[in-house]
């Protein structure tokens, strides 16, 4: 019997775990069952994920590094990379202001809906505000305190804290390329077998993958349902529908116009090819609503599927999953037009230019995690003189939201590595994949 593929699985898992949810809510069966005996399945396998993100972008870098010998090819590897990442945050962003200020989704929104929403979730808007005004009241160049830890082994054991151990590795990874290589061998090889190891765990935690992510839709939607019947959670996610919509809009364009117009400029691989191979990553995005979570399976299909040499792969997209979310910056180009419109503040040209140099900014760093973005968001809301409390216009559907940039954030950070491992000559064709998976095929 032919096994049934990965994303397969997860797509049943994620069926059933819908059907689940609206069969659950519709016979009015409690909300406790499902938070203590199914969604402790769904965190379990999340944290499984979360749980091996920081030592593989650790030890990832540092055999990225280390494997790159001829510095040279480092800074131009390095220099390839930012530069993209850059350009592509760049234009994420726009595309979100530009969508946004088509669609003006922030001016279908009625007074009273905006009344309701402003009170139901405006405790929740005043956190992340307290959250930015705490960072804020450090100083303007804290960010450069906190990117270097006090402490190593605190920093990898916090998945807030990626963008310090991206720092130390590379720093690491540099510094073993710097001293004799009879020193620096042992270390590499020790570094190579974690790696190595790593690898093998992820493919016993994606074995889990279909029931976590069962447990973890279906709780999610119990959960935003509060109880209610369905003629309720649908009245709610309907009255956010135009921003919701628009949202979803600007990350389709960038997923699958953008995207496809810089693989085909740089490379001759099929985007159709790149999108069925990378799936099953999508996937564990979409459910887990986390870059860093997705990091292993997303490095997987990269180097295994797709062709790209694990040198490329390695230094790549650990790096994405900290400075590149190109979801994120559409979805908060989109964000800050709709709090606008709707509080019916108007933003000049120059008020969207530096919506622009701010969400370009503060993406970098921005934690891979469930949630992250609300902060920077506040933060650029703070900078361009919009009321904090705007926020709670958007937070009600925020964590469907989360959930579909981040497949944006990671199809972006694999763009980027198929990219880059082309212009170096390190990317294998469909062609040589394809005979390799039957050679693989036939052997078994």
């Amino acid at each position: 019997m032919k096994k049934i593929e990965l994303h397969i699985q997860i797509l049943i898992g994620l069926a059933l775990g819908l059907c689940f949810a609206l069969l659950s809510i519709q016979l009015g069966w409690p909300v406790s069952f499902t938070i203590n005996y199914i969604k402790p399945f769904g965190t379990v396998f999340l944290n499984s994920l979360k749980m091996i993100a920081i030592p593989l972008v650790f030890v990832s870098l540092v055999i990225g590094i280390t494997s790159i010998e001829d510095t040279t090819k480092l800074s131009r590897i390095g220099g390839k990379t930012f530069i993209i990442y850059t350009i592509t945050t760049i234009l994420a962003v726009i595309l979100g202001l530009a969508v946004a200020n088509i669609i003006k989704p922030g001016e279908v929104i009625s007074e009273q809906t905006r009344d309701s929403l402003l009170k139901l979730y405006g405790g929740q808007a005043e956190q992340h505000s307290v959250s930015f005004e705490q960072t804020k009241a450090t100083g303007p160049l804290q960010f450069l305190v906190d990117l270097v830890p006090e402490n190593l082994f605190q920093a990898l054991g916090n998945n807030m804290s990626l963008l310090q151990v991206v720092l130390v590795a590379t720093m690491l990874g540099i510094a073993l390329l710097k001293i004799p290589v009879r020193k620096s061998k042992p270390v590499i090889l020790f570094f190579s077998g974690i790696n190595e190891a790593i690898i093998e765990l992820v493919g016993f935690i994606m074995k889990l993958a279909p029931f976590g992510v069962f447990a973890l839709v279906s709780s999610l939607l119990i959960e935003i349902a509060g109880g209610s019947n369905t003629y309720e959670v649908f009245e709610i996610l309907y009255a956010l529908l135009w921003y919701v919509g628009t949202v979803v809009l600007g990350l389709a364009i960038m997923t699958l116009v953008i995207y496809p117009i810089i693989m085909r400029f740089f490379t001759k691989k099929s985007y159709l090819t790149f999108l069925k191979q990378i799936r099953p990553a999508q996937l564990i995005a979409f459910t887990t609503s986390s870059s860093s979570a997705a990091l292993p399976v997303t490095m997987e299909r990269v180097e295994k599927h797709l062709g790209v040499s694990e040198e490329i792969s390695n230094f790549v997209l650990p790096l994405g999953a900290t400075v590149n979310m190109d979801g994120t910056a559409v979805y908060q180009g989109i964000a800050v037009v709709f709090i606008a419109q709707a509080l019916g503040i108007k933003l000049s040209l120059e008020t969207q230019f530096m919506i622009v140099a701010n969400v370009a900014i503060s993406s970098i760093g921005v934690a891979g995690v469930p949630g992250a973005a609300m902060v920077t968001t506040t933060m650029i809301l703070h900078a361009i003189g919009i009321p904090g409390v705007g926020l709670a216009l958007i937070l009600a559907p925020d964590r469907i939201l989360d959930m579909c940039r981040t497949v944006t954030n990671i199809t972006g950070d694999a763009v980027v590595a198929v990219v880059v491992a082309s212009t170096e000559g390190e990317l294998t064709s469909d062609n040589d994949i394809n005979k390799s998976v039957t050679a693989k095929s036939t052997a078994d």
